[in-house]
């Protein structure tokens, strides 16, 4: 539900024949450098009529009235638009009347651009901060618009960790997200754990060579999201290059040792 960064994860390389995992170099903690980490966001929002709206995040169409009001959203949660004013909505997202996320949006004076400070509230009372900036591209006045993200500034730490996972494989954790993948790098898919894990959300790897891994994320068989992982040289440096279908623009995270 999380409509930026849905399943942002770690991957790691693990040596071919005899090695296990606990000699892979991608094992420990790693945390995100934001000077050279992109991730641009694309959302759509559609007037339909009055106050009704379709907006979509990535993950298809939610419809609702802009008045303020809790109504159906997507994956079993409500979603609610706030006009504050004419240049600002609070858009708000529940799941069991508890409040996931909130985000100020802001129109610039020739709408041309939205500001947008996104905040996601994690169950353990921790809170995720990002600001994005918008430009409008296509038809549409006020709010309505198709919109790309042409700068993103990640205020909160964010870090990963990789772990030992059945001998020859590795575990990808998310603590701030409760999140783990498992995987081995035979193909197969392997079942994601935690209690943001999403149901039916699998993990898959396939090695390319000693520094490079593919991961590919699937819900429910369907394909969501296509890693492509390196390893620096001197091993102290995990790139993750985040292909996600119907997004003209990969998320690139950099990570570095901790």
């Amino acid at each position: 539900m999380f409509k930026r960064i849905l399943g942002v994860l770690p991957a790691v390389w693990v040596a071919a024949g005899m090695a296990c995992a606990a000699q892979s170099p991608f094992l420990g903690e790693w945390k995100l450098d934001p000077s050279k980490t992109r991730m641009p966001d694309e959302m759509k929002v559609e007037n339909q009529g009055g106050n009704k709206y379709a907006f979509d995040f990535g993950g298809g169409a939610e419809t609702v009235v802009v008045d303020g009001s809790d109504q159906p959203g997507c994956c079993g949660t409500q979603l609610s638009v706030k006009p504050e004013a004419a240049d600002t909505w609070i858009v708000e997202r529940k799941k069991d009347g508890k409040l996931l996320l909130r985000a100020t949006w802001k129109l610039s004076k020739d709408q041309s651009t939205l500001t947008d400070y996104y905040r996601e509230f994690e169950s353990d009372g921790e809170t995720e901060s990002m600001d994005y900036v918008y430009q409008r591209t296509g038809s549409g006045s006020g709010f309505a618009a198709d919109w790309q993200s042409i700068k993103e500034t990640m205020n909160s730490p964010y870090s990963i960790e990789v772990k030992e996972f059945e001998g020859d494989g590795l575990s990808f954790v998310t603590p701030s997200e409760h999140r783990t993948e498992n995987a081995r790098l035979d193909g197969k898919d392997y079942p994601n754990e935690g209690p943001n894990a999403g149901s039916g959300v699998t993990s898959s790897m396939r090695r390319l060579d000693e520094h490079n891994l593919v991961k590919t994320i699937k819900a429910n068989r369907k394909v969501i999201e296509t890693d492509e992982i390196g390893l620096s040289a001197d091993q102290k440096t995990l790139t993750i290059t985040k292909h996600i279908p119907r997004h003209a623009k990969p998320i690139v995270m950099v990570f570095v040792r901790k």
